[in-house]
């Protein structure tokens, strides 16, 4: 039995760049046998089949374009994801097709990709996508990489911004409690308050100038 797969497309139009007078198509089926696949384009049709190995379907569409495209400078990949092609469209024009297929039909399995799509009149200046072919555009996963898990107190590394998380008043658990009395919460004051919570419970108060009959070592005289 032949299923309809789900076809994504976006495009852009030019009319002095060819290489911006383009549109995209993805065909949504992961693990497409190469074996099984056909995929045949031509100026003014565009025919796919592959079955997909994970459930053995055999999916299938065929329809004519809109207007003519030029087989010869258009390319296509088969990843494990997807099958991705980049259409060249033949006439250089300013305008938009409105539609891809020839007939003004709704076709329930072609949808817009909004993450490809920008409109006719937004278009200047955006450089032309072509992350299927070559920049690996979806290691969307990539982004914030988790906290860092393990890292505990880091608390993502938001910005640096305080190292909460690292508890600097709380020193003493790492065997660092005997530095000689030295006052974390007043040295980090007067490193200029970037960490300002790093005492356990916000630090005592800030009184830098005040003399301290700890033991502690004498203050370093200003160069």
């Amino acid at each position: 039995m032949t299923s309809r797969p789900e076809v994504l497309w976006a495009q852009r139009s030019s009319e002095s760049d060819a290489d911006k007078n383009i549109v995209y198509l993805t065909v949504n089926v992961p693990d497409i046998d190469e074996q099984s696949l056909k995929y045949v384009l031509t100026p003014t049709e565009i025919t796919f089949e592959g079955e997909a190995k994970t459930d053995k379907k055999t999916y299938a569409f065929s329809f004519q374009l809109f207007d003519e495209v030029d087989p010869e400078a258009s390319r296509s990949k088969l990843s494990t994801r997807s099958f991705s092609a980049v259409l060249r469209k033949k006439d250089l024009k300013s305008e938009y097709w409105p539609r891809l297929t020839k007939e003004k039909v709704k076709l329930p399995f072609v949808k817009t990709d909004f993450s490809k799509w920008v409109d006719e009149d937004e278009q200047d200046g955006v450089q032309a996508l072509d992350e299927d072919f070559g920049d690996m555009g979806g290691m969307g996963g990539m982004g914030g990489m988790g906290g860092m898990g393990g890292m505990g107190g880091m608390g993502g590394m938001g910005g640096m911004g305080g190292m909460g998380g690292m508890g600097m008043g709380g020193m003493g658990d790492m065997g660092m409690g005997g530095m000689g009395g030295m006052d974390f919460s007043k040295m980090m004051a007067s490193m200029g308050g970037g960490a300002g919570e790093a005492g356990p419970s916000g630090g005592e108060e800030d009184t830098p100038d005040s003399d301290s009959d700890d033991g502690g070592p004498p203050p370093l005289e200003d160069a």
